[in-house]
């Protein structure tokens, strides 16, 4: 298939500058919704246009991804159907990028990528860069840090936590990356680790580490807005939950004890120990099931 038959060019006027792409696709691992978040934080909180769509008929399995329809009454309304769109959006200082959100193709990932490319020519990018969020044993308590992945050497910043070769399924994100750098285009990924006890709920920390990562590595001024108020919020509900049960405080304070020993005297090539869980994996299983259980009136306020 002709990858340009994919998708539609709805605003052909050119994007300034040599832009950035940032893309958050849905649907495969996002702990903590972080990449979704940012994606739906900077298109509520910044000026765009949408650029480009996807025939979403040619890439989505509806019954592997259904669409929510609201049912009033004796009817059906509100089809909410999915959209892969490209938009045009304008940071605090007036700066052109663009963001590529929606959700990640379930077929033809090879036609997706290749059209992905005729893109990032057309616009002219000069750098693209995938987010999202991973579930890791660390505590709510600490610093949440990430994973820096990219086609290039130069690209990485700060030191990652991993040595060797790891075998993970792959995603469209992921062979996105792949063709990118094999077309020799600068691209970058950030995957912001999230407590993997939180990782069902959205978690705005999350969110905003994403965009300070963003931020630093490109120079666009991306507004933080209210997330850092909402962050503090359900970090209050969380530690309400911990301080109302022994068996979660125990294993939250297991998870501290891992991640400074780890910070104080381990190499940052040695980290992946965090990714083990803390001796007793059935308390452990119980705090991930008590903490993903908070009140669905609580998470509606911090979305």
């Amino acid at each position: 298939m002709d990858a340009a038959k994919l998708y539609e060019i709805v605003d052909d006027r050119a994007v300034e500058g040599a832009p950035v792409l940032v893309y958050a696709l849905t649907g495969f691992i996002d702990g903590g919704e972080a990449g979704e978040g940012l994606a739906e934080h900077l298109l509520a909180t910044l000026p765009h246009r949408a650029v480009a769509r996807f025939d979403v008929d040619l890439l989505h399995d509806y019954r592997a991804q259904r669409p929510r329809v609201v049912f009033a009454e004796d009817h059906f309304e509100q089809y909410t159907p999915p959209e892969l769109t490209l938009y045009a959006v304008r940071d605090d200082a007036g700066a052109e990028f663009l963001l590529l959100t929606g959700p990640e193709p379930d077929t033809r990932w090879e036609a997706f990528t290749e059209a992905m490319l005729e893109l990032v020519r057309r616009f002219g990018v000069r750098l693209t860069i995938g987010v999202h969020g991973i579930p890791m044993t660390v505590p709510h308590t600490r610093p949440l840090g990430y994973t820096t992945h990219a086609t290039k050497p130069e690209l990485i910043t700060g030191t990652n936590p991993w040595q060797g070769e790891l075998s993970l399924p792959a995603g469209a994100s992921t062979l996105l990356e792949v063709r990118l750098g094999e077309a020799d285009q600068d691209a970058m990924g950030f995957a912001v680790h999230v407590p993997h006890y939180l990782a069902e709920n959205r978690y705005p920390e999350a969110v905003v580490t994403l965009l300070q990562a963003v931020s630093r590595v490109t120079g666009l001024l991306l507004p933080v807005g209210n997330l850092e108020e909402e962050a503090t919020y359900v970090r209050s509900l969380v530690e309400s939950q911990v301080a109302s049960n022994d068996v979660v405080r125990k294993v939250v304070h297991e998870l501290e004890e891992q991640y400074d020993e780890n910070a104080d005297t381990a190499t940052p090539r040695e980290l992946p120990e965090l990714s083990a869980l803390p001796s007793g994996d059935d308390i452990a299983a119980e705090a991930e099931q008590f903490l993903a259980g908070l009140d669905d009136d609580e998470g509606d306020a911090t979305d």
